[in-house]
């Protein structure tokens, strides 16, 4: 059950254009900045960031740079992230096979060896402490520019504050990233944990 309830989207009609930007990723407006609201700079300040790291028009596939925060979210732990993570890889384009088949990752033909050495970075980087090394830093630069290593870090460093954010307020999973959990995630221990409703 979550800590604080999400505040309705209309609460502060400054940010529609903020939640418009997320919903149209999503098709919902996520219960986490609903929850944030209350300070609407942050919100704000987050939406800007989200599009700077997610612009469509970078070095890296936006929809990779949702998987690697689904690996960053799996690392931290968070739940409510993981769903949500996966559930926005496939709406911005990952193909249905390569989501249906992220826990095979390393032995899967659908991910290449960039990929794979990507999804590794973020699991490390994701982790606590972090566990990113030499060795790491090594097979990450013989598949990725300098600048895309910088975009793939700040997409998985986007994640970790979202991470410490829904664990710590408990977000409540709305129901498109919850069924994809159950219907995906579950295989592999997802439980929805904190991010569900007392009694489901």
């Amino acid at each position: 059950m979550a800590h604080l309830e999400p505040l309705p989207a209309e609460a502060v009609p400054e940010l529609a254009e903020t939640f418009r930007q997320f919903e149209n990723i999503l098709g919902f407006v996520p219960n986490s900045l609903l929850t944030m609201q209350r300070c609407p700079e942050i919100v704000k300040g987050f939406g800007a960031l989200t599009a700077a790291v997610m612009n469509p028009r970078g070095r890296v596939d936006p929809g990779f740079k949702r998987l690697l925060a689904h690996f960053a979210s799996r690392a931290a732990g968070c739940q409510y992230c993981q769903a949500h993570s996966l559930l926005a890889a496939g709406i911005s384009g990952v193909p249905e096979d390569k989501v249906q088949a992220v826990w095979d990752y390393q032995t899967s033909p659908l991910y290449s060896e960039a990929e794979r050495a990507a999804l590794d970075f973020a699991l490390a980087a994701g982790a606590v402490p972090n566990e990113v090394d030499e060795a790491l830093m090594s097979r990450m630069k013989a598949h990725w520019s300098e600048d895309q290593i910088v975009e793939l870090l700040a997409a998985i460093c986007l994640y970790g504050f979202l991470n410490r954010w829904n664990d710590s307020m408990a977000t409540e999973l709305e129901e498109a990233p919850r069924r994809l959990g159950e219907e995906l995630l579950a295989s592999g221990g997802w439980t929805g944990g904190r991010h569900l409703k007392r009694g489901e």
